[in-house]
């Protein structure tokens, strides 16, 4: 990116997206005193980012996770990001750093992962990391990312992962077992099993440990 009318590189254009007007003025403020940095924009809402990305073309979204009413940062960045032609590159910013959200996030598209903590010089870097299409993530977001890649996945049988598709549809046990042909009391079994190989005690918290390793279809 070259400044024309200056010769030399061009500010990373800013969307800011937080649905905090506190949090969002104190980053405009934050922002307005980097160096090679410019914000054309501000937006309370998933709707209204994807609004204004459309309009005003920025380098670099900063988002938050959680946006209040409407889509939120996740579905937000997704859009953003699979679009045609010049779509931004999307930045998250967030307070959250479950091994969930950082993996939504990144698979909808998220360039980079920081959290709201973060010294005002990481934020800049990864701002102009993620306008050149480089990753960029927290210290602790990225020993997440290496633990959870280097963590080898639960070996389920094939009967635990149809078990565990049938879940992920909402099925209740009754459903399941006669989807699978199976009795039900073999439901209950297999899905004991499965609980104790994710590390989980709930049907809400085996599927989204399942998306998280994908061992979904």
């Amino acid at each position: 990116m070259t400044d024309p009318a200056a010769g030399g590189p061009a500010p990373v254009r800013i969307l800011v997206c937080d649905d905090h007007v506190v949090v969002r003025a104190g980053l405009l403020a934050l922002l307005d005193s980097a160096p090679g940095i410019e914000v054309v924009g501000e937006a309370g809402t998933g709707e209204e980012a994807l609004a204004l990305a459309a309009r005003l073309a920025p380098d670099v979204v900063l988002m938050d996770l959680q946006l209040g009413a409407g889509i939120d940062g996740v579905e937000t960045t997704r859009r953003l990001t699979a679009g045609t032609g010049r779509v931004p590159h999307v930045l998250v910013l967030t307070t959250y750093d479950t091994d969930a959200d950082i993996t939504r996030a990144i698979e909808a598209g998220a360039t980079g992962y920081l959290l709201k903590a973060e010294r005002p010089e990481e934020l800049f870097a990864a701002i102009h990391a993620a306008a050149q299409g480089r990753t960029a993530l927290s210290g602790p977001v990225a020993g997440r990312v290496m633990a959870n890649l280097r963590k080898p996945r639960p070996a389920l049988t094939d009967r635990e992962r149809d078990i565990l598709a049938q879940l992920a549809t909402g099925l209740g046990n009754r459903e399941i077992a006669r989807a699978l042909f199976i009795s039900e009391a073999t439901v209950k079994t297999h899905l004991r099993r499965i609980y104790d190989k994710l590390g989980v005690d709930t049907r809400a918290g085996a599927v989204a440990v399942a998306k998280e390793q994908r061992l979904l279809p």
